[in-house]
């Protein structure tokens, strides 16, 4: 944090912790372009701090047991120009993972349908005192330019993903057919498939991000 301090025009910190939030406050009393909110990031969109948030840059050390509540939450809208975090090892995996692969699934849909993440590098867990269990990873997650799906088509996509990857080991074909959260009827199968660019005894894993918004556009009604 002590890096970022008069890089940017103005720094906003968000501090859950007591302690933390204090002492930040504290030490940046007389700067007038670093603002201390003492708060839960999931709890406020971080745009109410910002005037224009489109433009803000999201830098972020946050925790592991909570990081996709936290992704997710920065990617409501507006969204930021960039959002730089340090995750765990494995999710930085699975935001990256390639389509097919085995750590490709729900989160890596949900974040790339809207933004491209790419890994930057790596943390070792020993850089950590006391040394946490697991390895670390920095990712940029850059929203897309323009927005690729209308807001209330996110929700039906949302909605699409989890429940094709709750039912992963399926083929598509059932899966529209079958869930309960979708329940396509068998006539509009193919023409559904055909439209989004996919064969019916697809698995999830071999939908790409975009063939997954090709399938939002062919059920305007999920």
């Amino acid at each position: 944090t002590h890096h970022l301090i008069g890089t940017v025009q103005r720094l906003i910190l968000i501090e859950l912790d007591n302690e933390l939030a204090a002492s930040w406050t504290a030490e940046v009393a007389e700067r007038d372009d670093v603002c201390v909110v003492h708060g839960d990031v999931l709890g406020q969109p971080f745009w109410q701090h910002v005037q224009t948030p489109t433009e803000a840059l999201v830098v972020g050390n946050i925790p592991y047991n909570i990081t996709s509540l936290i992704i997710f939450r920065l990617l409501e809208r507006p969204r930021p120009r960039e959002i730089v975090l340090m995750v765990q090892q494995e999710v930085a995996e699975r935001l990256t993972a390639a389509v097919g692969s085995k750590a490709y699934g729900a989160l890596t849909v949900g974040v790339r349908s809207v933004a491209t993440v790419k890994r930057l590098f790596g943390v070792r867990r020993g850089a950590f005192r006391p040394v946490p269990g697991v390895d670390s990873a920095v990712i940029r997650i850059s929203p897309l330019h323009p927005e690729p799906l209308l807001a209330d088509d996110e929700h039906r996509l949302r909605t699409i993903v989890r429940s094709a990857f709750q039912w992963r080991r399926k083929q598509m074909g059932k899966i529209l057919r079958d869930h309960p959260g979708l329940s396509v009827p068998v006539r509009r199968l193919a023409g559904i498939a055909e439209s989004a660019g996919f064969a019916l005894n697809d698995r999830p894993e071999r939908l790409s991000p975009e063939a997954f918004i090709r399938l939002v556009a062919a059920l305007p009604s999920i």
